[in-house]
Protein backbone atom coordinates (compact mmCIF):
# COMPACT_ATOMS: atom_id res chain seq x y z
CA UNK A 1 0.00 0.00 0.00
CA UNK A 2 2.96 2.32 0.58
CA UNK A 3 4.75 1.40 -2.64
CA UNK A 4 5.89 4.41 -4.64
CA UNK A 5 3.18 6.81 -3.57
CA UNK A 6 3.80 10.36 -4.69
CA UNK A 7 2.81 13.06 -2.20
CA UNK A 8 2.11 16.49 -3.75
CA UNK A 9 2.43 19.30 -1.18
CA UNK A 10 -0.53 21.47 -2.26
CA UNK A 11 -2.24 23.40 0.57
CA UNK A 12 0.26 22.25 3.13
CA UNK A 13 3.69 20.82 3.88
CA UNK A 14 4.72 17.28 2.96
CA UNK A 15 4.82 16.10 6.57
CA UNK A 16 1.12 17.00 6.85
CA UNK A 17 0.42 14.82 3.82
CA UNK A 18 2.19 11.92 5.50
CA UNK A 19 0.08 12.46 8.62
CA UNK A 20 -3.10 12.61 6.54
CA UNK A 21 -2.16 9.45 4.64
CA UNK A 22 -1.58 7.45 7.83
CA UNK A 23 -4.81 8.75 9.38
CA UNK A 24 -6.75 7.89 6.22
CA UNK A 25 -5.37 4.35 6.28
CA UNK A 26 -6.48 4.02 9.91
CA UNK A 27 -9.91 5.43 9.12
CA UNK A 28 -10.37 3.01 6.23
CA UNK A 29 -9.21 0.03 8.28
CA UNK A 30 -6.13 -0.52 6.11
CA UNK A 31 -4.01 0.00 9.22
CA UNK A 32 -5.41 -1.63 12.35
CA UNK A 33 -4.74 -1.23 16.07
CA UNK A 34 -1.42 -2.81 17.05
CA UNK A 35 -0.07 -3.03 13.47
CA UNK A 36 3.60 -2.22 12.88
CA UNK A 37 4.51 0.49 10.36
CA UNK A 38 7.38 0.10 7.87
CA UNK A 39 10.71 1.59 8.94
CA UNK A 40 11.35 5.32 8.54
CA UNK A 41 13.83 4.63 5.76
CA UNK A 42 11.36 2.38 3.90
CA UNK A 43 8.53 4.88 4.27
CA UNK A 44 10.74 7.70 2.96
CA UNK A 45 11.74 5.60 -0.06
CA UNK A 46 8.21 4.47 -0.93
CA UNK A 47 6.62 7.91 -0.41
CA UNK A 48 9.53 9.65 -2.19
CA UNK A 49 10.20 12.16 0.57
CA UNK A 50 13.12 12.92 2.85
CA UNK A 51 13.52 10.77 5.93
CA UNK A 52 13.34 13.92 8.07
CA UNK A 53 9.81 14.51 6.74
CA UNK A 54 8.81 11.01 7.85
CA UNK A 55 10.42 11.49 11.27
CA UNK A 56 8.58 14.79 11.78
CA UNK A 57 5.20 13.27 10.82
CA UNK A 58 5.70 10.22 13.04
CA UNK A 59 6.80 12.44 15.93
CA UNK A 60 3.54 14.41 15.73
CA UNK A 61 1.39 11.28 15.53
CA UNK A 62 3.31 9.76 18.44
CA UNK A 63 2.85 12.92 20.49
CA UNK A 64 -0.88 12.71 19.85
CA UNK A 65 -0.86 9.07 20.87
CA UNK A 66 -2.01 7.78 17.49
CA UNK A 67 1.27 5.89 17.17
CA UNK A 68 3.43 4.16 19.76
CA UNK A 69 7.19 3.78 19.36
CA UNK A 70 8.79 0.77 21.01
CA UNK A 71 12.54 0.83 21.43
CA UNK A 72 14.13 -1.81 19.22
CA UNK A 73 10.78 -2.97 17.81
CA UNK A 74 9.49 -0.14 15.63
CA UNK A 75 6.43 2.11 15.36
CA UNK A 76 2.92 0.75 15.88
CA UNK A 77 -0.69 1.92 15.64
CA UNK A 78 -1.79 2.56 19.23
CA UNK A 79 -4.22 -0.11 20.43
CA UNK A 80 -5.10 1.72 23.64
CA UNK A 81 -6.66 5.08 24.42
CA UNK A 82 -4.18 6.26 27.04
CA UNK A 83 -2.73 9.58 25.93
CA UNK A 84 -4.40 9.60 22.51
CA UNK A 85 -5.41 13.05 21.30
CA UNK A 86 -7.77 13.71 18.43
CA UNK A 87 -7.19 17.04 16.76
CA UNK A 88 -10.61 18.62 16.62
CA UNK A 89 -13.81 18.83 18.61
CA UNK A 90 -15.75 18.28 15.39
CA UNK A 91 -13.98 16.40 12.63
CA UNK A 92 -16.02 14.18 10.37
CA UNK A 93 -12.86 12.43 9.15
CA UNK A 94 -11.74 11.50 12.64
CA UNK A 95 -9.93 8.15 12.42
CA UNK A 96 -12.28 5.32 13.31
CA UNK A 97 -10.10 3.91 16.08
CA UNK A 98 -10.83 7.05 18.13
CA UNK A 99 -14.43 5.89 18.34
CA UNK A 100 -14.07 2.17 18.73
CA UNK A 101 -11.49 -0.56 18.59
CA UNK A 102 -11.83 -3.57 16.34
CA UNK A 103 -13.51 -6.40 18.21
CA UNK A 104 -11.04 -8.95 19.50
CA UNK A 105 -11.61 -12.70 19.15
CA UNK A 106 -13.54 -12.96 22.40
CA UNK A 107 -15.80 -9.98 21.63
CA UNK A 108 -16.61 -11.46 18.22
CA UNK A 109 -17.61 -14.74 19.87
CA UNK A 110 -19.72 -12.89 22.42
CA UNK A 111 -21.64 -11.18 19.61
CA UNK A 112 -22.36 -14.60 18.09
CA UNK A 113 -23.45 -16.08 21.43
CA UNK A 114 -25.90 -13.23 22.03
CA UNK A 115 -27.50 -13.89 18.64
CA UNK A 116 -27.53 -17.68 18.74
CA UNK A 117 -28.24 -18.67 22.35
CA UNK A 118 -31.69 -18.20 23.82
CA UNK A 119 -30.54 -18.48 27.44
CA UNK A 120 -27.38 -16.72 28.56
CA UNK A 121 -25.96 -15.41 31.81
CA UNK A 122 -24.89 -11.97 30.62
CA UNK A 123 -22.59 -10.74 33.37
CA UNK A 124 -21.22 -8.11 30.97
CA UNK A 125 -24.53 -6.26 31.05
CA UNK A 126 -24.13 -3.29 33.39
CA UNK A 127 -27.77 -2.20 33.19
CA UNK A 128 -30.50 -2.87 35.73
CA UNK A 129 -32.31 -6.18 35.04
CA UNK A 130 -35.85 -5.70 33.77
CA UNK A 131 -37.40 -7.54 36.72
CA UNK A 132 -35.79 -5.05 39.14
CA UNK A 133 -37.15 -1.92 37.43
CA UNK A 134 -40.00 -0.30 39.42
CA UNK A 135 -43.44 0.06 37.84
CA UNK A 136 -44.07 3.80 37.73
CA UNK A 137 -47.51 5.29 37.04
CA UNK A 138 -47.76 8.98 36.38
CA UNK A 139 -50.23 11.04 38.36
CA UNK A 140 -53.14 12.27 36.26
CA UNK A 141 -51.94 14.60 33.54
CA UNK A 142 -53.66 15.39 30.27
CA UNK A 143 -52.06 15.41 26.84
CA UNK A 144 -52.81 19.13 26.68
CA UNK A 145 -50.81 19.73 29.84
CA UNK A 146 -47.93 17.70 28.37
CA UNK A 147 -47.96 19.88 25.25
CA UNK A 148 -47.95 23.04 27.37
CA UNK A 149 -44.92 21.72 29.26
CA UNK A 150 -43.09 20.94 26.03
CA UNK A 151 -43.83 24.44 24.67
CA UNK A 152 -42.18 25.87 27.78
CA UNK A 153 -38.93 24.01 27.04
CA UNK A 154 -37.00 27.25 26.53
CA UNK A 155 -37.97 28.52 29.99
CA UNK A 156 -37.40 25.05 31.51
CA UNK A 157 -33.98 24.46 29.95
CA UNK A 158 -32.42 23.86 33.39
CA UNK A 159 -35.07 21.23 34.12
CA UNK A 160 -38.51 20.92 35.69
CA UNK A 161 -38.47 23.00 38.91
CA UNK A 162 -40.53 20.44 40.85
CA UNK A 163 -38.06 17.68 39.88
CA UNK A 164 -35.10 19.83 40.91
CA UNK A 165 -36.77 20.32 44.29
CA UNK A 166 -37.18 16.55 44.71
CA UNK A 167 -33.53 16.02 43.78
CA UNK A 168 -32.48 18.56 46.42
CA UNK A 169 -34.63 16.69 48.97
CA UNK A 170 -33.11 13.37 47.84
CA UNK A 171 -29.56 14.70 48.24
CA UNK A 172 -30.40 16.00 51.73
CA UNK A 173 -32.08 12.78 52.89
CA UNK A 174 -29.71 10.26 51.32
CA UNK A 175 -26.38 12.08 51.50
CA UNK A 176 -26.82 14.84 54.07
CA UNK A 177 -26.06 17.54 51.50
CA UNK A 178 -27.69 20.94 51.20
CA UNK A 179 -28.05 21.80 47.52
CA UNK A 180 -29.38 25.02 46.00
CA UNK A 181 -31.86 24.14 43.23
CA UNK A 182 -30.33 26.96 41.15
CA UNK A 183 -27.16 24.85 40.98
CA UNK A 184 -28.96 21.80 39.56
CA UNK A 185 -29.11 21.06 35.84
CA UNK A 186 -31.39 18.19 34.79
CA UNK A 187 -29.84 16.07 32.02
CA UNK A 188 -30.83 13.00 30.07
CA UNK A 189 -28.28 10.99 32.05
CA UNK A 190 -24.60 10.87 32.87
CA UNK A 191 -23.57 10.45 29.23
CA UNK A 192 -25.17 13.78 28.31
CA UNK A 193 -23.61 15.44 31.36
CA UNK A 194 -20.15 14.22 30.29
CA UNK A 195 -20.73 15.33 26.71
CA UNK A 196 -21.71 18.83 27.84
CA UNK A 197 -18.62 19.01 30.05
CA UNK A 198 -16.32 18.03 27.17
CA UNK A 199 -17.91 20.69 24.98
CA UNK A 200 -18.16 23.48 27.55
CA UNK A 201 -15.34 23.00 30.06
CA UNK A 202 -12.62 21.21 28.07
CA UNK A 203 -10.72 21.95 24.90
CA UNK A 204 -8.75 19.79 22.44
CA UNK A 205 -5.42 18.73 23.87
CA UNK A 206 -6.48 18.96 27.52
CA UNK A 207 -5.18 16.15 29.72
CA UNK A 208 -7.63 14.50 32.10
CA UNK A 209 -6.99 11.88 34.73
CA UNK A 210 -9.25 8.87 35.29
CA UNK A 211 -9.07 5.81 37.51
CA UNK A 212 -7.13 2.81 36.22
CA UNK A 213 -9.23 0.80 35.44
CA UNK A 214 -12.33 2.89 34.71
CA UNK A 215 -15.51 2.78 32.67
CA UNK A 216 -14.59 6.30 31.52
CA UNK A 217 -11.88 4.61 29.44
CA UNK A 218 -14.52 2.79 27.39
CA UNK A 219 -16.40 5.96 26.42
CA UNK A 220 -15.70 7.35 22.92
CA UNK A 221 -16.73 10.92 23.72
CA UNK A 222 -13.38 11.89 25.24
CA UNK A 223 -11.52 10.86 22.10
CA UNK A 224 -14.07 12.67 19.94
CA UNK A 225 -13.49 15.82 22.00
CA UNK A 226 -9.73 15.60 21.41
CA UNK A 227 -8.72 15.25 25.07
CA UNK A 228 -6.05 12.90 26.40
CA UNK A 229 -6.76 10.22 29.00
CA UNK A 230 -4.21 9.30 31.65
CA UNK A 231 -4.69 6.52 34.19
CA UNK A 232 -4.33 7.07 37.93
CA UNK A 233 -3.36 3.90 39.81
CA UNK A 234 -5.81 2.60 42.39
CA UNK A 235 -5.81 0.54 45.56
CA UNK A 236 -8.79 -0.80 47.54
CA UNK A 237 -9.98 2.77 48.17
CA UNK A 238 -9.70 4.06 44.61
CA UNK A 239 -7.05 6.39 43.22
CA UNK A 240 -3.96 6.91 45.36
CA UNK A 241 -2.68 10.37 46.17
CA UNK A 242 0.86 9.39 45.15
CA UNK A 243 -0.19 8.29 41.68
CA UNK A 244 -2.39 11.37 41.23
CA UNK A 245 0.49 13.66 42.19
CA UNK A 246 2.87 11.94 39.79
CA UNK A 247 0.53 11.90 36.78
CA UNK A 248 -0.87 15.39 37.43
CA UNK A 249 2.58 16.97 37.50
CA UNK A 250 4.03 14.96 34.59
CA UNK A 251 1.00 15.34 32.30
CA UNK A 252 -0.37 18.70 33.49
CA UNK A 253 -3.78 17.27 34.27
CA UNK A 254 -6.56 19.87 34.08
CA UNK A 255 -9.49 17.73 35.22
CA UNK A 256 -9.95 14.57 37.24
CA UNK A 257 -12.92 12.31 36.43
CA UNK A 258 -13.67 9.83 39.19
CA UNK A 259 -16.36 7.42 40.38
CA UNK A 260 -15.49 7.09 44.12
CA UNK A 261 -18.55 5.20 45.42
CA UNK A 262 -18.80 1.57 44.20
CA UNK A 263 -16.46 2.40 41.36
CA UNK A 264 -17.10 0.92 37.93
CA UNK A 265 -15.61 -1.64 37.34
CA UNK A 266 -13.80 -2.42 40.62
CA UNK A 267 -16.64 -1.70 43.08
CA UNK A 268 -14.24 -0.02 45.53
CA UNK A 269 -15.32 2.76 47.91
CA UNK A 270 -13.11 5.73 48.75
CA UNK A 271 -12.71 6.68 52.40
CA UNK A 272 -13.49 10.19 53.61
CA UNK A 273 -9.81 10.68 54.47
CA UNK A 274 -8.77 9.83 50.91
CA UNK A 275 -11.49 12.07 49.46
CA UNK A 276 -10.25 15.02 51.47
CA UNK A 277 -6.65 14.32 50.39
CA UNK A 278 -7.61 14.20 46.71
CA UNK A 279 -9.74 17.33 47.00
CA UNK A 280 -7.00 19.29 48.79
CA UNK A 281 -4.41 18.37 46.17
CA UNK A 282 -6.73 19.28 43.29
CA UNK A 283 -7.56 22.62 44.91
CA UNK A 284 -3.87 23.39 45.33
CA UNK A 285 -3.12 22.47 41.70
CA UNK A 286 -6.29 24.10 40.28
CA UNK A 287 -7.54 20.77 38.94
CA UNK A 288 -11.29 20.46 38.48
CA UNK A 289 -13.03 17.29 39.65
CA UNK A 290 -15.98 15.61 37.93
CA UNK A 291 -17.57 13.16 40.39
CA UNK A 292 -19.86 10.49 38.96
CA UNK A 293 -22.15 9.10 41.66
CA UNK A 294 -24.30 6.43 40.02
CA UNK A 295 -24.43 3.81 42.79
CA UNK A 296 -24.42 5.46 46.24
CA UNK A 297 -28.01 4.34 46.98
CA UNK A 298 -26.98 0.69 46.61
CA UNK A 299 -24.87 0.06 49.73
CA UNK A 300 -25.47 -3.40 51.21
CA UNK A 301 -24.56 -2.16 54.71
CA UNK A 302 -25.89 1.14 56.02
CA UNK A 303 -22.51 1.73 57.69
CA UNK A 304 -20.75 1.90 54.30
CA UNK A 305 -19.35 5.35 53.61
CA UNK A 306 -21.28 6.86 50.67
CA UNK A 307 -20.45 10.53 51.26
CA UNK A 308 -19.69 12.29 47.95
CA UNK A 309 -16.52 14.32 47.54
CA UNK A 310 -18.83 17.20 46.65
CA UNK A 311 -19.97 17.37 50.28
CA UNK A 312 -16.44 18.43 51.33
CA UNK A 313 -16.12 20.96 48.51
CA UNK A 314 -16.06 24.53 49.82
CA UNK A 315 -14.54 26.21 46.76
CA UNK A 316 -16.70 24.93 43.86
CA UNK A 317 -13.93 22.60 42.72
CA UNK A 318 -16.26 19.63 42.12
CA UNK A 319 -18.91 19.07 39.46
CA UNK A 320 -21.24 16.37 40.79
CA UNK A 321 -23.14 14.01 38.46
CA UNK A 322 -26.12 12.01 39.69
CA UNK A 323 -28.35 9.60 37.79
CA UNK A 324 -31.39 7.35 38.23
CA UNK A 325 -30.48 4.89 35.46
CA UNK A 326 -29.20 2.29 37.96
CA UNK A 327 -32.46 2.49 39.90
CA UNK A 328 -35.26 2.91 37.35
CA UNK A 329 -33.57 1.63 34.18
CA UNK A 330 -31.59 3.23 31.40
CA UNK A 331 -34.60 3.94 29.16
CA UNK A 332 -35.91 6.64 31.48
CA UNK A 333 -32.99 8.91 30.83
CA UNK A 334 -32.77 11.33 33.73
CA UNK A 335 -29.72 12.57 35.55
CA UNK A 336 -28.51 15.77 37.12
CA UNK A 337 -25.44 17.92 37.47
CA UNK A 338 -24.61 20.07 40.50
CA UNK A 339 -22.22 22.94 39.83
CA UNK A 340 -21.95 26.73 40.17
CA UNK A 341 -24.78 28.64 38.48
CA UNK A 342 -22.56 30.13 35.78
CA UNK A 343 -21.40 26.65 34.71
CA UNK A 344 -24.94 25.25 34.80
CA UNK A 345 -26.27 28.06 32.63
CA UNK A 346 -23.40 27.79 30.15
CA UNK A 347 -23.85 24.06 29.67
CA UNK A 348 -27.65 24.40 29.47
CA UNK A 349 -27.20 26.93 26.64
CA UNK A 350 -24.90 24.52 24.80
CA UNK A 351 -27.52 21.79 25.07
CA UNK A 352 -30.28 24.12 23.94
CA UNK A 353 -28.36 24.79 20.72
CA UNK A 354 -27.81 21.06 20.18
CA UNK A 355 -31.14 19.39 20.95
CA UNK A 356 -33.58 22.12 22.01
CA UNK A 357 -33.94 20.98 25.60
CA UNK A 358 -35.31 18.01 27.54
CA UNK A 359 -38.42 15.92 27.11
CA UNK A 360 -40.90 16.39 29.95
CA UNK A 361 -42.11 12.77 30.25
CA UNK A 362 -38.94 11.21 31.76
CA UNK A 363 -38.68 14.14 34.16
CA UNK A 364 -42.22 13.52 35.40
CA UNK A 365 -41.45 9.81 35.86
CA UNK A 366 -38.28 10.65 37.79
CA UNK A 367 -40.22 13.08 39.97
CA UNK A 368 -42.80 10.39 40.71
CA UNK A 369 -40.03 7.95 41.68
CA UNK A 370 -38.27 10.41 43.99
CA UNK A 371 -41.55 11.58 45.54
CA UNK A 372 -43.23 8.26 46.25
CA UNK A 373 -41.04 5.23 45.58
CA UNK A 374 -37.29 5.54 46.00
CA UNK A 375 -36.90 4.65 49.69
CA UNK A 376 -38.93 1.45 49.49
CA UNK A 377 -37.59 0.45 46.08
CA UNK A 378 -33.93 1.09 46.83
CA UNK A 379 -34.16 -0.90 50.07
CA UNK A 380 -35.61 -3.85 48.14
CA UNK A 381 -33.05 -3.39 45.33
CA UNK A 382 -30.12 -3.49 47.75
CA UNK A 383 -31.36 -6.81 49.17
CA UNK A 384 -31.79 -8.29 45.70
CA UNK A 385 -28.34 -7.24 44.54
CA UNK A 386 -26.64 -8.43 47.73
CA UNK A 387 -28.31 -11.82 47.31
CA UNK A 388 -27.18 -11.99 43.68
CA UNK A 389 -23.62 -10.99 44.64
CA UNK A 390 -23.49 -13.77 47.25
CA UNK A 391 -24.72 -16.33 44.72
CA UNK A 392 -22.12 -15.18 42.20
CA UNK A 393 -19.27 -15.44 44.72
CA UNK A 394 -20.35 -18.93 45.74
CA UNK A 395 -20.36 -19.99 42.09
CA UNK A 396 -16.97 -18.37 41.36
CA UNK A 397 -15.35 -20.06 44.36
CA UNK A 398 -16.75 -23.41 43.30
CA UNK A 399 -16.02 -23.07 39.58
CA UNK A 400 -12.44 -21.81 39.94
CA UNK A 401 -11.76 -23.89 43.09
CA UNK A 402 -10.21 -20.91 44.83
CA UNK A 403 -7.92 -19.95 41.93
CA UNK A 404 -9.53 -16.55 41.45
CA UNK A 405 -9.16 -13.37 43.49
CA UNK A 406 -11.60 -10.51 44.00
CA UNK A 407 -12.67 -7.89 46.49
CA UNK A 408 -16.00 -8.76 48.13
CA UNK A 409 -18.63 -6.28 46.85
CA UNK A 410 -20.16 -3.95 49.44
CA UNK A 411 -22.69 -2.42 47.08
CA UNK A 412 -23.28 -1.27 43.54
CA UNK A 413 -23.48 -3.55 40.51
CA UNK A 414 -20.05 -5.04 39.89
CA UNK A 415 -17.54 -7.62 41.09
CA UNK A 416 -14.02 -7.24 39.68
CA UNK A 417 -11.98 -10.43 39.56
CA UNK A 418 -8.46 -11.45 38.61
CA UNK A 419 -8.00 -14.72 36.76
CA UNK A 420 -5.08 -17.12 37.35
CA UNK A 421 -3.47 -16.28 33.98
CA UNK A 422 -0.31 -14.63 32.70
CA UNK A 423 -1.11 -14.25 28.99
CA UNK A 424 -3.89 -13.25 26.62
CA UNK A 425 -4.08 -16.83 25.33
CA UNK A 426 -4.67 -18.21 28.82
CA UNK A 427 -7.33 -15.59 29.47
CA UNK A 428 -9.08 -16.40 26.19
CA UNK A 429 -9.12 -20.10 27.06
CA UNK A 430 -10.95 -19.40 30.34
CA UNK A 431 -13.36 -16.95 28.71
CA UNK A 432 -14.15 -19.52 26.02
CA UNK A 433 -14.91 -22.08 28.72
CA UNK A 434 -17.34 -19.63 30.30
CA UNK A 435 -18.92 -18.98 26.91
CA UNK A 436 -19.47 -22.72 26.49
CA UNK A 437 -21.54 -22.45 29.68
CA UNK A 438 -23.53 -19.55 28.19
CA UNK A 439 -21.76 -17.03 30.46
CA UNK A 440 -20.49 -13.64 29.24
CA UNK A 441 -18.18 -11.30 31.16
CA UNK A 442 -16.45 -7.98 30.47
CA UNK A 443 -12.69 -8.00 29.95
CA UNK A 444 -10.52 -5.69 32.00
CA UNK A 445 -8.89 -4.38 28.83
CA UNK A 446 -12.21 -2.69 28.02
CA UNK A 447 -11.56 -0.47 31.04
CA UNK A 448 -7.88 0.13 30.30
CA UNK A 449 -6.60 -2.68 32.53
CA UNK A 450 -4.22 -5.52 31.78
CA UNK A 451 -4.93 -9.08 30.70
CA UNK A 452 -6.41 -11.32 33.39
CA UNK A 453 -9.03 -9.00 34.88
CA UNK A 454 -12.78 -9.37 34.34
CA UNK A 455 -15.88 -7.48 35.46
CA UNK A 456 -19.02 -9.40 36.42
CA UNK A 457 -22.31 -7.53 36.87
CA UNK A 458 -24.06 -9.73 39.41
CA UNK A 459 -27.54 -8.30 38.87
CA UNK A 460 -27.78 -10.58 35.84
CA UNK A 461 -26.46 -13.74 37.53
CA UNK A 462 -28.74 -16.73 36.90
CA UNK A 463 -28.07 -19.59 39.27
CA UNK A 464 -30.48 -21.89 37.42
CA UNK A 465 -28.12 -21.96 34.40
CA UNK A 466 -25.42 -23.79 36.35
Amino acid sequence: MWHRQKLIPFNGALFKKVIQLIENYIEQGVLIAGERLPSERELAKNLQVNRSTIVHALDILTERGVLVRKQGSGTFINEQKWGVQAYSTINWRLPSHFYQHRKNVYQQKVAQVRQQMAYICDLANGDLPTNMIPKLILPHITSHEMIVYEKQSDTLQLGLPSLKLQIANYMATQLGMTVDTDQILITSGTQQSLFLITQGLLKPGDAIGIELPSYFYSLPLFQAAGVRLYGIECDNEGITLESLQKVALERQIRWLFINPIFQNPTGCVMSNHRKKQILAFCQKQCIGIVEDDAYSGLAFDEKTNITPIKKFDTSNQVVYLGSLSKYIGRNIRVGWMIAPCEIIEKLANIRQHIDSGLSILPQLLAEEYLTNHYQTHQKWLRLQLEHKATQLMDWLNNYFKGDITYQIPTGGFHLYAHLPVSSAAQELAILNQLLSKHTIVSQGIEFGDNVGSIRLSYGHFKKNLF
